[in-house]
């Protein structure tokens, strides 16, 4: 038996309190764009802002070297071993090795392209500043907080620095040049705050030399989620990358502004199944089969009753939502945003199915299986499509990548995961669709600004499939709320 010392009191937190908790972190990242990118959007125009995309795109295949499959990897043993200081502290120390040493040959790739490739050399600055992500992330062991379910904290400490990063923009973005600026708070807003995690790290963790040190045998299942990683990298940047050397940066700020629509929304879908990993690695890890199904089946849920509404409205809001956000100018980003718009539901599914339930069951290889076919279809349809469509030929290539990747999970799990489909009410889900759309179509006719029709239709059709979703008594609606209700009778009573 170890002592007290070598134990970690690391307190089994409500997964409602995580989720909330995540949930104000991902609207921190829904309302910092809405805030900023009206206003970079309109002084940088679409060129700036597909050279800073154009920029990120390319350095997050850098930090995909560094990172290895360590940021999922991490969040998975570190939960396994978290309620023992001292194995805790070892693991972290061994992952943070390979970490750094992955760090250093990473930069020294990307200091030869950047001298070799006149495409990348023609803007050093900005490889340089953006390339600050791949530091802070490797410092930040951002894993290891996930593992120990510290979501109040990263919350808190992103919000501070996303709002830093506001008035930076405000106050230092006047002209087309300070793309440089614009590139420098953005990494700042999402990734500063690393610097915090490393000082706070040795509230959790030993920082004493440990003897027996085993790098090796992590590197089977970093070398996993590094493959997953890969494809995952891939084909979600891929487009954003052939679309800047097969056509212009211009087009990447029109398809980039889409993307960025969907990528906050795909936040939002995928706000539960961020919390979910540490917690299921933890029920497999001591056969909690129970309560590990019982999540699946809630987790597909939320995805249906979250991600359907927000495909529908902003499918039928894209031209107000993009106007609003972009600007006139960007009239070329709404084809796109509406071909892309059904991504939110397979990334939901496939984020509780891949991630959520293949990755705590070790069956990893599964997952980086389907996300090669979607690397590999994405690759294919943008070669076609691009040249043709442009933009939205690039929205085509990743609506099709992720919905292969959801094929692939699907079958690979039907056994197992059909009862969680077959929970979900489709009926009652569509039926309050339909009577949302009815009750919101009419705020296009308004005469006012975009601004105004959305913040009309969009009260209009939420509060519609809510109180539909209550009326027709749709089980998750209903059990997500039951427990509030029962504690204001409660309080009356």
């Amino acid at each position: 038996m170890k002592g007290d010392k070598d134990t970690i009191m690391v307190k089994q937190k409500s997964l409602k309190l995580n989720f909330i908790m995540n949930s104000i972190l991902t609207m921190s990242s829904f309302v910092f764009p809405i805030i900023t990118f009206p206003y970079v959007s309109r002084t940088l125009l679409a060129e700036g802002v597909g050279r800073v995309s154009f920029a990120t795109s390319v350095i997050s295949y850098f930090l995909m070297i560094a990172q290895l499959g360590i940021p999922t990897y991490g969040v998975r043993v570190c939960a396994q071993v978290r309620d023992n200081k001292e194995l805790l502290s070892k693991t972290v120390h061994e992952i943070f090795f390979i970490n750094i040493f992955m760090t250093i040959i990473s930069y020294c790739a990307l200091i030869v392209m950047v001298i070799a490739v006149p495409r990348f050399s023609s803007d050093k600055m900005l490889y340089f500043i953006v390339s600050f992500n791949i530091l802070f992330n490797t410092i930040g062991m951002e894993w290891l907080f996930k593992a120990l379910e510290q979501y109040s904290y990263i919350t808190i400490r992103s919000i501070i620095f996303k709002f830093i990063a506001l008035l930076g923009m405000l106050l230092l973005i006047h002209q087309p040049d300070d793309y440089y600026v614009y590139a420098g708070l953005t990494i700042f807003a999402s990734s500063g705050s690393s610097i915090l995690n490393f000082i706070r790290v040795g509230k959790y963790i030993s920082f004493h030399k440990f003897e027996n040190y085993d790098l090796k045998k992590h590197m089977k299942g970093i070398l996993i989620f590094f493959s997953m990683s890969c494809a995952t990298t891939i084909y979600t940047n891929l487009d954003s990358v052939m679309l800047g050397f097969m056509m212009t940066d211009t087009d990447v700020g029109y398809y980039v502004t889409s993307i960025k629509i969907k990528n906050i929304l795909a936040s939002v879908v995928s706000s539960l199944g961020v919390v979910l990993l540490p917690r299921m690695s933890y029920y497999i890890q001591n056969n909690m089969k129970t309560e590990f199904e019982a999540i699946i089946k809630k987790a597909i849920n939320f995805v249906f009753v979250v991600s359907c509404p927000l495909v529908v409205y902003f499918t039928l809001f894209s031209k107000e939502c993009v106007l609003f956000l972009a600007g006139n100018g960007f009239e070329n980003s709404i084809l796109p945003m509406q071909i892309i718009m059904p991504t939110l539901l397979f990334i939901g599914l496939t984020n509780i199915m891949g991630i959520q339930v293949l990755v705590p069951l070790g069956q990893e290889k599964k997952v980086l299986y389907s996300e090669i076919v979607g690397a590999f279809v994405d690759f294919v349809f943008n070669l076609i499509f691009i040249p043709i469509y442009g933009c939205a030929g690039a929205a085509m290539g990743t609506l099709l990548a992720e919905v292969s990747v959801f094929v692939f999970q699907f079958f690979v799990l039907k056994s197992s995961i059909k009862d969680s489909f077959k929970s979900v009410s489709y009926v009652k889900i569509i039926t309050a669709l339909i009577i949302s759309v009815i009750v919101s179509i009419w705020a296009k006719l308004l005469p006012f600004g975009d601004f105004l029709i959305l913040v009309i239709s969009a009260l209009c059709y939420f509060v519609a499939y809510g109180v539909v979703l209550l009326l027709l008594r749709e089980k998750f609606v209903v059990s997500t709320i039951k427990p509030y209700i029962e504690r204001l009778r409660k309080k009356k009573e």
